[in-house]
């Protein structure tokens, strides 16, 4: 017998490839997209995206923080963030890189993900630390990927190449720059919230295996404020502003990602 998760992701995944290929193909042939009809598209897809992930996170012995659940939420939340800054941003094409990812952690969070992942004692401070973190990483995992694309948009226009893929499919270096720093501003709230509810909530750092997150992600956080201390004080832009938003993101990845995998996969608690 299907399962409603089943059919939600089927529907989900043909709204992403139907919004995908309805940008892809209006952009291409250089036609102006239907901002509403792609917009209406889009949310549909990420309205089935959550209802299988609310469905296969909240349960009633709690939120099952697997893996696989937390690629598929941070993946769809990517591509709604992308979806509300293209609304006044002009970077409605970086949708393209957004829809595949969303899919896929669609994919695997309803494939992979296991029903027996939850914290012992957990409560709503500690759920709402988690979720924030999550949302913290998401923003600046995109913040991240916008760097790495600026980094070639940079790389072709200094080398002046005749054939400029990135420069000609990607929004203007200027447009790329300011998204960039919202980018880093919102993931730079949503983190200092996150670990505000982390002191707050969290009894033993040792006993729970966050110590080594919390150092990364604090020394992340002094990363990114003072990017944003040298962007509006002493006007870092370009490759200074690149590499500050690459080095604080791997410094969160490693607290974060590595120790998720390293405790759930590897170890098995």
């Amino acid at each position: 017998m299907i399962s409603l998760p089943l059919v939600y992701t089927i529907l989900a995944l043909i709204a992403y490839t139907t919004s995908f290929w309805y940008l892809f193909i209006r952009l291409m042939s250089k036609r102006e997209p239907n901002s509403w009809l792609f917009a209406f598209v889009t949310l549909l897809a990420l309205a089935l995206h959550g209802t299988v992930l609310c469905d296969a996170m909240l349960t009633p012995a709690g939120i099952n923080y697997d893996v696989f659940n937390l690629m598929s939420f941070t993946s769809g939340l990517m591509l709604l963030l992308s979806l509300i800054f293209s609304t006044f941003r002009p970077i409605l094409p970086l949708n393209l890189l957004g829809i595949p990812v969303a899919a896929i952690g669609l994919i695997l969070g309803f494939a992979f993900s296991r029903p027996d992942q939850f914290i012992e004692q957990h409560s709503l401070g500690l759920d709402a630390h988690i979720i924030l973190s999550l949302s913290a990483y998401a923003v600046l995992l995109m913040a991240t990927i916008h760097a790495i694309l600026m980094w070639f948009q940079n790389r072709e226009l200094k080398k002046k190449q005749k054939k400029r893929f990135w420069v000609n499919f990607l929004p203007p270096i200027q447009a790329m720059e300011s998204l960039l720093f919202d980018l880093i501003i919102t993931g730079f709230i949503l983190l200092t919230i996150a670990l505000t509810f982390g002191f707050l909530t969290i009894d033993s750092f040792f006993a729970q295996h966050l110590a080594h997150k919390t150092v990364f992600s604090i020394i992340s956080w002094f990363i990114y404020g003072s990017l944003l201390i040298g962007h509006y004080k002493l006007g870092w832009r370009g490759q200074k502003a690149i590499r500050f938003t690459l080095i604080g993101f791997v410094l969160l990845a490693i607290g974060f990602i590595g120790s998720k995998f390293v405790l759930e996969m590897i170890l098995g608690r």
